[in-house]
């Protein structure tokens, strides 16, 4: 089955667009005609970005802890497009390996920054301008933050508060603009088959078609579906 998505003359802010999963992202917001803007803080011609250099994705350095600079890129966004339509906060680390009692405080600071935070900031300065279009955001939860579980339980509880807070978005914007996130389980990528070279890779799912998912959670087809936490794990 092929599906197809029609974006053409709106606009659509990814954040960690330089990642497997955002530049993914990004990918098929423009494939399908939106304009992309794409902010990350490793710019594209960084060897560590899968994001094209030399592509049409307009992008936009920033870090997303910095209220400041998310700020400062969202209404940089709008005033070179005039619009902003979309917000995927695909920002995101997994840390893991010690339990709590041996966790150290430098690694829930950094986990909830980066995972959580930056999800807070972009959502909260776009959602005016989110409002002007009825717009839609879609943010990356994870699967094991339906639980708890030994040796990354910050991490877990970092992406369960990425649930919650798009549960409150969405409640708090009915009729006007729509949240949902994506849960992802193990996603195949490069840095995760290094990590995992022993795993069963047949079962993680490609950034691809997470991002196929995103793409329809913001599009008219789900019209009716907010404060929704899909699950794009696939067999992993």
């Amino acid at each position: 089955m092929s599906v197809e998505f029609d974006f053409d003359g709106t606009v659509a802010l990814v954040t960690g667009a330089s990642g497997a999963l955002g530049s993914a992202i990004a990918r098929t917001f423009r494939d399908a005609g939106a304009t992309v803007a794409a902010a990350d803080v490793v710019a594209p011609d960084d060897e560590d970005s899968a994001l094209d250099p030399t592509g049409d994705i307009e992008f936009y350095e920033g870090d997303f802890t910095d209220e400041d600079d998310v700020a400062r890129v969202v209404a940089e966004v709008v005033d070179d497009h005039g619009r902003l339509d979309y917000l995927a906060n695909v920002a995101g680390t997994w840390r893991g390996g010690t339990q709590i009692d041996e966790a150290d405080v430098e690694t829930f600071d950094f986990l909830f920054d980066v995972n959580l935070k930056t999800m807070f900031l972009a959502s909260k300065h776009a959602i005016p301008r989110l409002r002007e279009t009825e717009g839609a955001i879609v943010s990356v939860s994870a699967r094991s933050s339906l639980e708890g579980g030994e040796g990354d339980g910050i991490y877990r509880a970092s992406k369960a508060g990425v649930r919650l807070l798009t549960e409150t978005i969405a409640e708090e914007n009915l009729g006007t603009v729509r949240a949902n996130a994506v849960m992802p389980s193990v996603i195949d990528t490069p840095a995760n088959r290094a990590m995992m070279p022993d795993a069963d890779h047949d079962s993680w799912v490609e950034p691809a078609q997470i991002a196929r998912v995103v793409a329809v959670l913001c599009s008219d087809a789900a019209e009716v579906t907010s404060g929704a936490a899909v699950p794009v794990y696939g067999e992993a």
